[in-house]
């Protein structure tokens, strides 16, 4: 792990010239549209240009066609991607990244537990003068369960243990990554592993690490599915996917996947 350091969340006194922005949904029907309008509001503050990008996940709620409304709505600014079918979580962050066409990407998960102006502290810290690559956010204090909190330490735990990681929040749904960072990585996961194996890859390939604290708020609408018995079963398989080619063959296992910005450099 490259430079990694753990900050307190800051103002918002930077300003990106270009940004893009998006979250996963899905079955968000009842968040979809408070959150685009609290980014619509909230960025023009933080970037002179940015896009706001919606991953409909296979919804079967409103969500899909809300999403739509909106872009319609904002058609310079909104865009839609919308997977047929439920994919997975990390599956709908690719396309996240897929989509994005500006040279600084931020994204945060799509029920609202993380608010679009914190992005603020994170482009902060990415333009300080060490220039960091990646800018993780973690949450200061988790508005969860006090299981999920527990699996969340284990999890962490792991992948120190395991992997070297040594990320305070390594599942934190809020992160600014340079998009030249992202150039020649590859990921395999398309579950909940995948912010981690990111970051696994990221390190791996020596970019810059730095931690900013966020706040965490509770949900107020719609159902959390990370929770789920096939959710986690995905991310175990996954993880010990990944540790078992790195002992294997490292230099094999790191080329394996697709990469985040195919077809774009």
């Amino acid at each position: 792990m490259t430079a990694s350091q753990i900050l307190p969340a800051v103002g918002t006194g930077a300003r990106l010239g270009e940004l893009s922005y998006f979250f996963p949904a899905h079955n968000e029907a009842a968040n979809v549209e408070g959150l685009v309008e609290e980014a619509l509001a909230t960025l023009p503050a933080l970037a002179d240009r940015f896009e706001i990008i919606v991953v409909d996940d296979g919804s079967r709620d409103a969500t899909p066609q809300i999403a739509d409304r909106l872009a319609e709505a904002n058609p310079d600014i909104v865009r839609v991607v919308h997977h047929p079918t439920n994919l997975g979580y990390g599956s709908a962050l690719r396309s996240g990244f897929r989509a994005a066409r500006y040279g600084a990407i931020g994204f945060t998960d799509g029920d609202r537990q993380f608010k679009v102006a914190d992005l603020g502290g994170l482009i902060t810290r990415i333009e300080q003068a060490d220039r960091p690559d990646v800018v993780v956010g973690f949450r200061i204090r988790r508005a969860d369960p006090p299981i999920r909190t527990l699996y969340a330490r284990l999890y962490r735990l792991a992948n120190r243990v395991f992997f070297g990681v040594r990320i305070r929040d390594i599942d934190c749904a809020c992160k600014l990554i340079r998009r030249e960072a992202l150039q020649g990585i590859r990921i395999e996961s398309g579950g909940a592993f995948f912010s981690a194996e990111l970051l696994i890859r990221l390190a791996a390939a020596g970019r810059r690490i730095a931690e900013v604290g966020v706040a965490h708020y509770p949900r107020t609408a719609g159902s959390p599915s990370g929770a789920k018995p096939s959710v986690i079963w995905r991310a175990v398989r996954d993880f010990w996917g990944l540790r078992l080619r790195l002992w294997a063959n490292r230099s094999r296992a790191l080329h394996r996947g697709t990469p985040l910005l195919e077809g774009r450099g």
